[in-house]
């Protein structure tokens, strides 16, 4: 499945509270890490919302020194997580810094970003949040720069049912991810929004060796 994780990642991790550390390392295994990070300059501000423990934000920071990662989450508790993660990232000589954010104010921390990645959060927002966070993202991108987006197709339908009943439960019942009304849109539509707002647009769908339907989406601005 995905890259083995980096060996400065797993010592940061192993310092986490054990639910921390399964939830990561679950997720690992499940998220098509390798495909994303592939999008991704090697170099440049990069800039990750939404970035929970920083799983994605600090492989992005270790595979690359030359990125310089940012990332920031509403929840305080993943943070704090977040926050073990960065300090051993920097220590192996990765670029990273993360920060509670996006809650009021602008959705989007001031570019220009050379990359913005946003990685199983919108689905958590209504459908016109959606919409101005992404058109803010956009609005942010350097010339050249590019809008990763990493969220769930709408087929094959197996795993459809499957993904949208494990989000209820992450959201609703163990409340492991904050968020009470779910709205999932299709690779499509996602790539349909992106180019509404200025982005080229490419789609891949890389679910084949996951039980999720995992599709990557790709705006990318022109440049100047």
């Amino acid at each position: 499945m995905s890259v083995g994780l980096h060996p400065e990642l797993v010592q940061a991790m192993a310092g986490l509270p054990r639910g921390v550390r399964w939830h990561m390392a679950g997720r690992a295994r499940s998220f098509p890490l390798d495909a994303l990070c592939a999008e991704v300059p090697a170099a440049g501000r990069v800039l990750e919302i939404g970035c929970g423990h920083a799983l994605v934000a600090a492989s992005l920071a270790l595979q690359s020194p030359g990125r310089h990662v940012v990332g920031y989450d509403i929840d305080a508790d993943k943070i704090r997580s977040a926050e073990q993660v960065a300090a051993a990232v920097t220590a192996a000589g990765g670029n990273l810094a993360v920060s509670v954010g996006g809650d009021g104010g602008s959705p989007v921390p001031a570019g220009p970003w050379d990359a913005v990645v946003i990685a199983d959060v919108l689905y958590l927002l209504a459908p016109a949040d959606q919409e101005t966070l992404l058109s803010a993202a956009a609005a942010e991108l350097a010339p050249g720069g590019v809008l990763v987006l990493k969220e769930l197709d709408d087929h094959p339908a197996p795993k459809v049912a499957f993904a949208r009943a494990e989000e209820v439960l992450a959201t609703r019942v163990l409340r492991i991810t904050a968020g009470s009304h779910l709205h999932w849109r299709s690779a499509d539509d996602w790539a349909a929004v992106l180019e509404q707002a200025g982005l080229k647009v490419s789609v891949r769908r890389v679910h084949r060796r996951y039980p999720y339907p995992h599709a990557l989406i790709v705006g990318r601005r022109p440049p100047a």
